[in-house]
């Protein structure tokens, strides 16, 4: 029998509902028992849930908007981005969509450039030694359709109005469809933007400020061959400017406002042209422009990213500079290390005391984050006669010798790709080594090795490609001990601790020398599910590894 629907467009609280969305709103209706409730589908929220149906939680995720982000918006995936999207199999993904660059290049007032090489930056230490450039919009997109694989909707153009917390969840109250409506929800996850509804609703303050100097963007079209392997920075006498190539001839330039323009209210990209044609050195005359934008960047951080039921994730929690690239990675690894941890206290495998450690690691990252753009952007926006000289002319010159080290090159890679984040000394952090060069807390390193079992290479961070947690032993163990640590898994965490075994090899030989493991030592690790090493020993001691799971992560099993 068909059936005839007679839709109207509603509005209440400025949440209204689009014709195109109206047959698919009517028919996916909020479910009334919800464990976790992620506001804001941006790349955060839908990391955040993601990763959370990966383990095996089914989340909700609404947002205002109507629909998804159509604008380029962030285009910076980093190397640890990757690495996360790799454990979803989304990684092939953003690369086929996206611009692979492998190089920066410095351009001085006086044409003198200066090229850093990401792979020899990297030295193998990821397998994706480069900057990926991809639209925001297809991130979105991405992540999109592996929710929507999983069955995970999202619900568009529902308004979070009120929220309050009660001791056993959250009560939402939102607008959906011209309609109020109250939800109930065990845990909510903040993760609707700079100007965050949750954030504001919580009263939690967001501290910091507004950088004096606009920026502009500008994506265009060029018609004319231009280098596409190359993300660029010209250090003009007229101002700053970036430029980010998102191939087949698409380009993002990112620049500070020229000072003849500063005081103007409204400035169009007819306003720019001549500066951005200068600092080019052709014409712009012909360009296809595609989003313009002018802005004033902010840099702040919430007081706390946790009240009590309620979490903070991404730009809800913390704003930075766009020089860099860091801001919208530093949310994925929000949710990334968020979603873990919230989905064992909500399957009951974890004691919800794990939850307190989510603030802990990432506050100071989003600290550090934050003062090293803010140092590095006031540099950029900084006008004195003196300083301006010696970044423009003097400082192109120096590069080369900050590359000229390994340890420098190293430093600089594993800052702007995020691979260097620690949480060394945190309580999830338990070391019993000695070894100098990797700690407990340290991101897992990527290493190629020689699986003994199936006779072929892989590399370390597929042995993590898993749900769950991962036991690395390493070492000579002879068969008693495999078979009693086999059956100790077995007996008490026969789901989510996964275990592999690498004994002594000549074609391991480099995974035993960067470990600090001898012919005759051992050495066990306990990988997280955010592949961080979250347990370090010299000794493969059961009841020591059964202390850090019960004790350390609070494991209920």
């Amino acid at each position: 029998m068909r059936r005839h629907y007679n839709l109207t467009i509603t509005s209440l609280n400025n949440c209204t509902v689009s014709k195109d969305n109206l047959l698919l709103e009517y028919m996916t209706k909020l479910p009334s028992d919800i464990s976790v409730l992620i506001v804001g589908a941006g790349p955060s929220g839908l990391m955040m849930a993601a990763q959370l149906l990966r383990n095996g939680i089914h989340p909700v995720i609404i947002d205002s908007k109507i629909k998804a982000t159509s604008e380029s918006r962030a285009i910076v995936v980093q190397a640890r981005s990757l690495e996360i999207f790799r454990q979803l199999g989304l990684d092939t993904s953003l690369i086929r969509q996206g611009n692979i660059v492998k190089e920066i290049a410095i351009h001085s007032d006086i044409d003198e450039v200066t090229t850093i090489d990401f792979s020899l930056l990297a030295d193998d230490s990821t397998a994706f030694p480069y900057v990926l450039i991809l639209e925001q919009s297809k991130t979105e997109r991405i992540l999109i359709d592996y929710l929507t694989s999983n069955a995970c909707p999202i619900y568009w153009n529902t308004e979070l109005l009120n929220l309050d917390q009660t001791d056993d969840g959250v009560l939402v109250n939102i607008c959906r469809n011209g309609e109020q409506q109250v939800l109930s929800a065990r845990w909510l996850v903040g993760a609707d933007g700079a100007s965050s509804n949750v954030r504001t609703k919580l009263g939690i303050g967001f501290k910091g400020g507004v950088y004096k100097n606009r920026f502009y963007l500008a994506d265009l079209k060029l018609p004319q061959e231009i280098g596409q392997e190359s993300i660029r920075i010209l250090l003009k006498n007229e101002g700053f400017v970036s430029y980010f190539p998102m191939g087949e001839g698409n380009v993002r330039f990112i620049g500070v406002l020229p000072q003849t323009l500063e005081q103007r209210t409204m400035v169009t990209f007819q306003d720019i042209k001549p500066y951005l044609t200068y600092t080019l050195g052709f014409s712009t005359q012909q360009e296809y422009l595609t989003w313009f934008s002018v802005y004033k960047a902010h840099r702040q951080i919430a007081e706390v990213f946790r009240s009590r039921n309620c979490f903070l994730i991404g730009d809800a929690a913390h704003v930075h500079s766009p020089i860099g690239g860091q801001g919208m990675n530093a949310g994925l690894q929000d949710a990334y290390n968020l979603a873990w941890k919230l989905a064992g206290v909500v399957r009951g495998d974890f004691d919800p005391k794990i939850l307190r450690t989510y603030e802990e690691e990432r506050m100071p990252v989003a600290k550090q984050l934050l003062r090293t753009t803010d140092r590095v952007t006031s540099w950029v926006m900084f006008q004195n006669g003196l300083i301006k000289t010696f970044r423009n002319w003097v400082l192109p010159k120096l590069v080369p010798l900050f590359w000229s080290t390994e340890r420098m090159r190293k430093q600089v890679f594993t800052l702007l790709s995020q691979t260097g984040i620690t949480y060394r000394g945190k309580r999830l952090s338990v070391d019993h080594s000695s070894s100098k060069k990797v700690k407990a807390g340290d991101r897992l390193p990527y290493l190629t090795i020689f699986d003994e079992k199936t006779g072929k290479e892989t590399d370390l961070h597929s042995w993590s490609l898993k749900t769950g947690f991962t036991l690395l032993v390493v070492g000579k163990l002879n068969d008693r001990d495999l078979f009693l640590l086999a059956k100790w898994i077995t007996d008490t965490y026969p789901r989510g601790l996964n275990f592999y075994y690498l004994p002594p090899s000549e074609k391991n030989k480099h995974f035993f020398e960067y470990f600090e493991v001898s012919e005759k030592s051992k050495k066990a690790l306990i990988i997280r599910p955010d592949m961080h090493i979250g347990y370090l020993n010299d000794a493969v001691v059961i009841e020591m590894l059964d202390i850090y799971l019960k004790e350390a992560m609070g494991w209920r099993k």
